[in-house]
């Protein structure tokens, strides 16, 4: 039976901490101690400078984090390790109210320049998705108004299920139909 075990996340060896509990290395960076007692020790320096190592090593300042933060940043966009560090990276080094030593101004204004582009990707990306918003909402109303233009009588229900639809492709097919329909189960797919 596995039990959860304890995990120390450090800068640098505690060699007190390993001495003290018999830890041994299992591999670089990654200490268990002795048998019997659920605890692990990460040196954050003692990382390979791998993919796998990333989060962790973000964990880390100075130098360490230099290194974690160019690591991130060369990595494509779209990967999962900037979904999830960049918004904590932001949220705990900028959240912060202590002023920035000299050696952590150089990290901030990295940070920053993250944070500032995260903000500008989530801002384009609300932008898109309110367009799309309206695209769609515009082509609602278009097939409605084909409708009415046909003489079709469109109930509550099938206007709010037009009005709800937004897949540009169903609402493109709905409106073609729509022009030519001689009734409203000949523009909607299996309408109920």
């Amino acid at each position: 039976m596995d039990f959860p075990a304890l995990v120390v996340i450090g800068p640098g060896r505690p060699e007190t901490v390993l001495d003290a509990y018999r830890c041994e290395p299992v591999q670089p960076g990654v200490y268990h101690a002795v048998p019997g007692l659920s605890m692990r020790v990460v040196v954050l320096a003692e990382l390979p400078r791998t993919r796998a190592t990333l989060l962790l090593r973000l964990l880390g300042s100075g130098r360490l984090l230099r290194e974690a933060l160019a690591d991130l940043a060369a990595l494509p966009d779209d990967v999962w390790e900037k979904s999830v560090a960049r918004p904590l990276l932001v949220h705990f080094r900028l959240g912060g109210q202590e002023p920035a030593t000299d050696k952590e101004d150089e990290v901030s204004a990295e940070i920053r320049a993250w944070f500032e582009d995260y903000e500008r990707k989530l801002r384009a990306e609300e932008r898109k998705e309110g367009r799309n918003e309206g695209r769609a909402e515009e082509a609602a109303r278009a097939v409605l108004t084909a409708l009415r233009v046909r003489g079709i009588a469109v109930p509550d229900v099938a206007r709010e299920r037009i009005l709800a639809e937004k897949n540009p492709e169903i609402l493109e097919r709905w409106h073609e139909r729509a022009i030519v329909a001689a009734s409203l189960a000949e523009v909607l797919d299996d309408l109920s």
